[in-house]
């Protein structure tokens, strides 16, 4: 019987996974997610001391509570010396070990890649090898991308340099771990910071050797092309969460409290970031002018970041009170709650209203509209939908919008709608007197 027990928590909204490990009457914690709770209960109820907080590198996707749990509990942080972070901390790095008790120890292995400065966590039991905590540089299925440490953090690094370490980090360091050590990445299937993820939540070292694509037989050159080749495009905000996980977020509730309320149906300012989440059929019936739509669903924290950029102060609207103080939390997991210049309840009649869209007129004559297909370049390459469409990717659109012709009304497309939604909302505010038609769920007729 294992010395040790191992908690995987899953924020299915950013695809991310974290973890507690429990020995004894300790915790240590890997990779945590920006609400402390989770981990602060799974210690109470275990009746256990937070010990320890590993961070295998400065998530670009996500804010972690790092910081918060340490000043709560003072746990100590375990970070790579290449971090170069702000917060209090203990140095973290190759070959580093923590002695969590009962013969079991975590240990550092360099891993760069991802990141310059990420590291792996090999967990051991009597000196055997057990499991590795993978952060973002082997996934199931997949591996980190390279491409998202340009222009950000401490250490930064190009992309094919970064590839290039990551054959490196693969061959020479993980996949010489034993076939039966389990692999716990911090992402799964969803996430943007790799193209190719399983939907499963861990796996094995010799599992990952025999089916990762990734982890096949190539040369360094080989692998940096295939690595490389339809990355995702990358949010406005992942720069932003790599700076302020280096920081140290604020403390979740605190900052969360101090979002100002506004009173319900407030006129913004002229040219104000006015974010809507209400449901589609709601911002169609009324919205306030310019306001964009990105309702709530699976990935409103991806698009509002890929949409807003972090130098942006917006105001969120939502239908309620309870709506509302659940999309605040949803922003505060990428940090964008410290963003907001105001929220508030919208729930008039008489705003701005779209056009329904008329599948039959539509198909009688397509000639007679622009198409606008705001999927993702690589979906739109695998496989485009009406051959004359227009493609502008959703998190372009803001700055594109102009270059679409105004002499047509304007239909709005993505997969299955709920891009759609919100590129339509974008294309209004900026085409004034366009008619502008969100496809929506009727893409799936063609």
């Amino acid at each position: 019987m294992n010395k040790y027990y191992i908690e995987q928590f899953e924020d299915k909204g950013l695809a991310h996974f974290s973890y507690a490990i429990l020995v004894g009457e300790r915790v240590y914690v890997i990779d945590p997610g920006r609400d402390p709770k989770p981990y602060l209960n799974f210690a109470k109820k275990n009746k256990a001391v937070l010990e320890g907080i590993v961070e295998t590198h400065p998530h670009a996707d996500f804010i972690s509570s790092h910081l918060e749990l340490h000043q709560k509990t003072g746990a100590t942080i375990y970070v790579s010396e290449k971090v170069g972070a702000d917060y209090p901390h203990q140095v973290f790095d190759d070959g580093d070990e923590i002695d969590l008790g009962e013969e079991v120890r975590l240990k550092a292995i360099y891993t760069p890649g991802h990141s310059p400065d990420s590291i792996s966590i090999l967990l051991e039991e009597m000196g055997k090898q057990k499991a590795v905590f993978t952060g973002d540089t082997l996934f199931i299925g997949d591996v980190g991308r390279p491409d998202l440490r340009e222009n950000a953090g401490n250490q930064k690094a190009k992309r094919r340099e970064l590839a290039e370490m990551m054959y490196d980090s693969t061959r020479n360091k993980l996949m010489k771990l034993a076939d039966e050590v389990l692999v716990y990445p911090a992402h799964g299937a969803g996430s943007l910071c790799g193209k190719g993820m399983s939907e499963a939540n861990s796996s094995s070292i010799g599992a990952e050797k025999a089916g990762n694509y990734a982890l096949q037989q190539m040369s360094k050159a080989e692998f940096v092309d295939l690595l490389l080749k339809d990355q995702p495009f990358i949010p406005k905000y992942f720069p932003y969460d790599v700076d302020l996980n280096k920081q140290g977020a604020p403390a979740y509730e605190e900052s969360i409290s101090a979002v100002n309320f506004i009173k319900k149906n407030h006129v913004p300012e002229k040219g104000a970031v006015i974010v809507d989440t209400r449901p589609s059929d709601k911002f169609k019936s009324s919205h306030l002018p310019g306001a964009i739509n990105i309702m709530d669903g699976d990935k409103f924290e991806t698009w509002l970041g890929s949409i807003v950029d972090p130098s942006e102060a917006y105001y969120l609207i939502a239908e309620d009170e309870d709506a509302l103080q659940k999309m605040i939390k949803k922003a505060a997991k990428i940090g964008y709650e410290l963003n907001i210049k105001a929220a508030f309840v919208f729930d008039l009649d008489d705003g701005e209203g779209f056009d329904e869209f008329d599948k039959n007129k539509f198909e009688s004559n397509k000639e007679a509209f622009t198409i606008l297909d705001v999927r993702n370049s690589p979906e739109v390459k695998d496989s485009k939908v009406f051959e004359a469409a227009i493609n502008i990717p959703l998190p372009e659109l803001r700055e594109r919008a102009k270059e679409l012709p105004r002499d047509k009304p304007i239909a709005v497309h993505c997969a299955g709608g709920y891009r759609s939604a919100a590129g339509s909302s974008i294309v209004k505010a900026k085409l004034e007197g366009v008619q502008v038609l969100d496809m929506s769920e009727a893409v799936n007729d063609f």
